[in-house]
């Protein structure tokens, strides 16, 4: 049984994606009131920035809009991007690669 699980841990270890990822740049605002605003570039080609914006503060009417993207790099090569807005609409999002 204990190679078994030696063997599994083998397995379970060499499975594991062999590039590591980095974060190149980071940006965050975020005092906690107001909203918030961030982004990020990692090493593979990935980016995300969102944004979030209070709408009617301290109303019985308030709510909440982010506005934001993301864009990756996939296995072939092509880099995807959707954009998005989050709001009382519902989630809306936007690419190329989506059907309309």
């Amino acid at each position: 049984m204990l190679v078994v699980g030696f063997m599994a841990l083998i397995a379970l270890a060499t499975a594991r994606p062999q590039n590591d990822v980095e974060v190149l740049e980071y940006e965050s605002e975020n005092i906690g009131i107001g909203g918030y605003k961030f982004s990020y570039k990692l090493s593979d080609g990935t980016t995300r920035s969102e944004e979030g914006t209070v709408n009617n503060a301290g109303t019985e009417n308030e709510s909440i809009s982010i506005r934001g993207s993301v864009s990756w790099v996939a296995p072939d090569g092509q880099t995807y991007t959707i954009n998005f807005v989050a709001d009382e609409n519902g989630f809306q999002p936007e690419g190329a690669h989506l059907p309309k």
